[in-house]
């Protein structure tokens, strides 16, 4: 029998170790993730093991002849056994739930000096400000090496979730409240930030670029972003931070969305309905809801543009995706 447990312990195991089950690890939490995860995936090996064993050698040891289709005798079983079988998986869980309480309490401390970024979260775009450093503000999540990063989250429409998979912590979104989650990121790279809840027809493009970078870099992108450097057009910038690629299609920024109508031809379409083109996508920013183009749906593109962007940002925006110098 103990050689039967060892063959079939042997093969789980390979099963478990060969196959990448998680993403390579890329944060202090996610190390802690996957260790309660290893933890109870030995256990749970070793338990099915045993009892493969039990059960392959009971059925060959114990199997009634072809011939014989009488009742087998009476048993009161084993008080010892029961006893048993009930005491050291009850041991195990307990040891599984005290593990993944701490390794929980752990991954929720930020520290004494975290970085603090938030998040806002709308259909179907991820915008991130930076309050430490001025309330910078960027469509794409930057972050430096081993510090400690503190994210506090809100939705301006529905419930999405925040998860980076090489990062291991996800945390949903819940319009109403702010929700947080910590992060510390442990190698440098690109990443990719996904949105978990499904929060309508741009579910699946509501994704954002992660970039870790050593603490000199990161403190040399901040550094050229508060300078206005690495983005030639605010528009662009503007364009890609409220996710408007999500939706639309715009060459200059390399976007192909199908969910709201192309843009590259915005200023013929405005021309065409005696409108200002400037007024025309201003309107459309500030007001979607006000003319629908047909073929698409009203409520998909956020109404709180207006809200969230400044007068200043609309103006970039309306001047880059009409083409206008600004």
């Amino acid at each position: 029998m103990a050689g039967i447990g060892i063959v079939i312990a042997i093969l789980v195991t390979l099963v478990a170790v060969l196959i990448p089950w998680l993403p390579t690890s890329a944060s202090e939490q996610m190390d802690r993730i996957e260790f309660v995860y290893w933890f109870a995936t030995v256990i749970c090996i070793a338990v099915f093991a045993l009892v493969m064993a039990v059960l392959l050698y009971s059925v060959m040891a114990f199997r009634s002849p072809p011939e014989d289709e009488s009742d087998g005798p009476p048993i009161h079983g084993n008080t010892g056994l029961e006893i048993a079988w009930t005491v050291v998986p009850a041991i195990l869980v307990i040891a599984i739930g005290v593990l993944s309480a701490f390794v929980l309490s752990k991954n929720g401390e930020a520290g004494p000096n975290p970085l603090n970024v938030k998040v806002f979260a709308q259909q179907f775009a991820w915008r991130f400000v930076y309050p430490d450093d001025g309330g910078l503000k960027s469509g794409e999540l930057v972050l430096p090496l081993d510090r400690t990063v503190k994210f506090e989250m809100e939705s301006a429409d529905v419930i999405h979730s925040f998860w980076i998979p090489d990062m291991g912590q996800k945390q949903d979104l819940v319009p109403g409240i702010t929700t947080s989650i910590i992060v510390t990121p442990t190698r440098t790279g690109m990443f990719s930030l996904v949105c978990t809840e499904l929060c309508g027809v741009g579910h699946a493009t509501m994704r954002a670029t992660v970039r870790v970078l050593s603490q000199d870099d990161f403190a040399a992108w901040v550094k050229e972003r508060k300078s206005g450097g690495g983005k030639p057009n605010a528009g662009a910038a503007i364009f890609a931070g409220a996710g408007c690629g999500g939706c639309h299609t715009f060459t200059p920024a390399g976007s192909n969305g199908e969910i709201g109508p192309g843009l590259d031809d915005i200023v013929s379409v405005a021309q065409k309905a005696g409108r200002d083109p400037a007024e025309f996508v201003r309107e459309a920013i500030v007001e979607p809801g006000k003319v629908i183009t047909p073929g698409y749906q009203d409520g998909v593109m956020p109404p709180n543009y207006g809200e969230t962007l400044s007068p200043e940002e609309i103006d970039a925006l309306v001047a880059y995706v009409t083409g206008a110098k600004k």
